[in-house]
């Protein structure tokens, strides 16, 4: 019997984008994570399977839909367009905020490729900054990617 919403499901998984090199961006697998410098820059984080509730919400819609029906000791890989994981880019999530407000309030000079987080909790990068302004961008950094996930299902309870 497969993976129905409501189980829990014990995955191994690698997320890639579909881009000439396949970069991964995620993975539970320790040896793929070393493999791909991720372990080194998030050195606390734990690489071990993943246990998740297809159908409550906990992953993108896209990877969550791919999970169902899959069985025990399945590997699959699961393609997940924009629109059913992080979205399309949108231009509207782009702002522009004076310099000088922005500094006062952040506490320190805003610097290209900061990424920072608002009191709503959004987290944007900082694209640009010039004398006058700072653009902030505020799409998910998978936003407009097609992404591809090696999944392997150790367990369904």
């Amino acid at each position: 019997m497969g993976i129905e919403p409501g189980d829990q499901a014990t995955i191994e998984y690698t997320g890639r984008l579909t881009d000439d090199e396949g970069t991964v961006f995620d993975t539970s697998r320790e040896a793929v994570a070393e493999e791909a410098g991720l372990a080194e820059a998030q050195p606390e984080r734990e690489y071990e399977p993943l246990t998740v509730e297809p159908g409550a919400g906990q992953l993108i819609e896209g990877f969550d839909e791919g999970l169902v029906g899959l069985e025990e000791g399945d590997t699959e890989t699961i393609t997940v367009p924009p629109e059913k994981g992080y979205g399309e880019r949108s231009d509207d999530r782009v702002v522009e905020q004076d310099r000088e407000e922005f500094e006062e309030h952040l506490g320190q000079p805003p610097e290209e490729g900061m990424r920072i987080q608002t009191e709503r909790q959004q987290v944007g990068e900082i694209v640009e900054v010039t004398e006058e302004a700072v653009r902030l961008d505020f799409n998910h950094e998978l936003a407009g990617e097609t992404l591809e996930f090696d999944v392997e299902v150790v367990s369904i309870d």
